[in-house]
């Protein structure tokens, strides 16, 4: 569904073959994670998509992440490497089939076999929170192959500096890897929502 488009939560449930009620709680998850947006007296909306929230979200993961990363870095375990290596070649694999939506997924298992290894609870589930924020505009900067390419390389550039316990190069690597995607989805979320890719989930 596209940003900005209305919910028409009968027809959706018809669509998906359930009753409402589950579709209601499914709208509530979606919009604690700022997916779709609640509207009095109209129902629920997609989320537009926003230049400046991106930027503001991603600002954030950048403060939280960098602590994550500096302390991770030197704890992690062998067991943790090779969670973290897994969902790398996950990633890889999923980019060489050109599957999207198992990109996505193998993606955010990559980023957070990293985080998760920083072992404070409180401090992962705040960049969670970010992380399901800003999902919507994954969808859009995954819907090119250059960007998924670009991922898939720098994620190699992550497993290598985890390896070598150099958590400033891990950090350097993780930093271009935001900026990247900033520059990427820049001019489609200037273009407005008629300009957004039909890929949005």
């Amino acid at each position: 569904m596209r940003p900005g488009q209305q919910i028409v939560q009968y027809a959706l449930a018809i669509q998906l073959g359930v009753s409402r009620v589950p579709l209601r709680e499914a709208l509530k998850i979606l919009e604690g994670e700022g997916q779709v947006t609640y509207v009095a007296h109209r129902g629920y909306f997609v989320t537009e998509l926003s230049l400046s929230d991106l930027l503001e979200v991603y600002r954030i993961r950048e403060i939280l992440e960098t602590e994550a990363v500096t302390i991770a870095v030197p704890q992690m375990t062998t067991e943790d490497i090779e969670r973290l290596e897994e969902a790398e070649r996950d990633v890889q694999a999923a980019f060489d089939a050109s599957d999207v939506v198992t990109m996505t997924s193998a993606n955010q298992r990559f980023h957070f076999a990293l985080i998760d290894a920083c072992a404070l609870p409180r401090l992962v589930r705040l960049i969670r929170l970010l992380w399901d924020a800003t999902e919507v505009y994954r969808s859009v900067y995954f819907s090119d192959e250059d960007n998924r390419e670009a991922v898939a390389a720098e994620h190699r550039a992550v497993v290598a500096a985890v390896r070598a316990g150099d958590s400033a190069t891990a950090l350097l690597v993780l930093a271009e890897h935001r900026d990247h995607a900033i520059v990427a989805l820049r001019p489609v979320l200037e273009q407005g929502v008629s300009g957004v890719p039909t890929t949005l989930r």
